[in-house]
């Protein structure tokens, strides 16, 4: 079976809930990242032979947004596409989807990415349809219900969102509030190092971003990073439960970015003059309680291992995926592995709370961030995870070639 070769992975900046991308919609993102990726790699569009893309706040404005993003970024009309939804594991799973496309012999190439405009996200109504005689018509906010409605309630209960299910592992694992406010100061001070160090510049396509009046704006750096954030000034927010552990400053962010890269089989780059960045080894999903999603990790990783004969020792680099701080603290509990004993490999360039996390194009932003920092230590190998809302994990590990 052929490996799959990751090139030119890239990203967007990722902008803040209603900042500086809200003017571009989905699939505009989505579009620009197709094309800057297509541009920098230099690949002949013609050579693609599908676009998978994720996205997990869809609507019909841009549906099936692979084929709709591909055909605004100018590919060839005979260039397919289509759209993945694993929810926060989306991005990952497009990638991994076009791996297996790859490597099972059914393409040679396939562009694969994540785009998520939250900022955008729609409320809507489910009985408007056939009209209403009197009365008030509810409508719904797409984001908030999208995690009160992640699993059956007459399953498993009404869980009113995230924030629920990470208290309830912060409790579980016994996570205070003081570690999760230390662990959220590290992750913005880690991105501010990054930015500051130049570690994002090549992975980085700026966008100009249109205005009402004058000339586009710039938008070229992520917008959540708090340099200045310290432990004591995030202990000084409220918490978001009573009693709780999660706060605002200490919790993924909501966000609007895109990411991709190309996947193509090893035995054509040479034809296709291409340069792998790395290599996907392999991936795996597992299930875990809606009401523990943020756990979802642990299992994942667990299978993930036992397929590959991998373990923590082998790994140069981490990435757990910054849902909430105390969730991240309890996956590592959950593996039995100790904070400090890997701090210098677990997301050493900030993650979801402090670069944000931008639901569809999480994992291909993570993915971008792995390989392109692996390149800068001379290679190796990286596990990539994610919780997942509804009760998922998702890992995969890449390694340079």
């Amino acid at each position: 079976m052929r490996r799959a070769a990751l090139v030119t992975p890239l990203r967007t900046p990722v902008g803040t809930f209603g900042g500086g991308l809200r003017p571009l919609p989905a699939e505009e993102l989505a579009a620009l990242v197709i094309k800057a990726v297509v541009e920098r790699s230099g690949i002949d569009p013609a050579r693609i032979d599908d676009v998978a893309f994720a996205q997990s706040y869809a609507n019909s404005e841009a549906p099936c947004i692979g084929r709709w993003a591909a055909l605004r970024a100018g590919l060839p009309v005979e260039v397919p596409g289509f759209q993945t939804d694993r929810r926060c594991g989306g991005g990952l799973q497009a990638v991994v989807t076009a791996a297996m496309m790859v490597q099972t012999g059914a393409a040679d190439v396939v562009l694969a990415g994540g785009v998520e405009s939250m900022s955008n996200i729609e409320y809507y109504s489910t009985t408007s349809r056939w009209g209403s005689r009197a009365g008030t018509v509810s409508l719904y906010d797409r984001l908030d219900r999208g995690r009160e409605r992640s699993q059956p309630e007459d399953r498993f209960g009404k869980i009113s969102g995230m924030i629920e299910t990470a208290e309830n592992l912060a409790r579980q694992y016994s996570i205070t509030r003081d570690e999760a406010d230390e662990f959220a100061a590290r992750s913005h001070q880690r991105a501010a190092a990054a930015w500051e160090a130049g570690r994002f510049d090549d992975e980085v396509v700026a966008v100009d971003v249109p205005q009402r009046r004058g000339e586009p704006v710039r938008f070229a750096r992520d917008e959540g990073v708090r340099p200045d954030s310290t432990a004591e000034t995030l202990g000084r927010l409220r918490t978001l439960m009573p009693s709780g552990t999660v706060t605002a400053g200490n919790s993924s962010q909501q966000n609007d970015a895109a990411a991709a890269c190309l996947v193509v089989a090893e035995d054509k780059l040479g034809e296709l003059g291409l340069e792998p960045s790395g290599y996907l080894r392999g991936w795996a999903a597992a299930g875990c309680e809606p009401a523990t999603m943020g756990i979802g990790p642990v299992p994942a990783v667990r299978k993930l291992f036992d397929r590959t004969g991998v373990s923590f020792d082998d790994l140069d680099l981490i990435e757990v995926n910054e849902a909430f701080a105390c969730q991240v603290l309890a996956v590592l509990k959950g593996w039995g592995v100790k904070e400090d004993e890997v701090a210098d490999r677990l997301n050493v360039n900030g993650s979801g709370i402090s670069l944000g996390h931008p639901i569809g194009a999480t994992g291909v932003r993570i993915l971008t961030t792995m390989l392109h920092e692996l390149r800068r230590r001379g290679g190796g190998l990286a596990l990539e995870s994610m919780c997942i809302g509804g009760g998922q994990g998702m890992a995969a590990l890449i390694e340079t070639a």
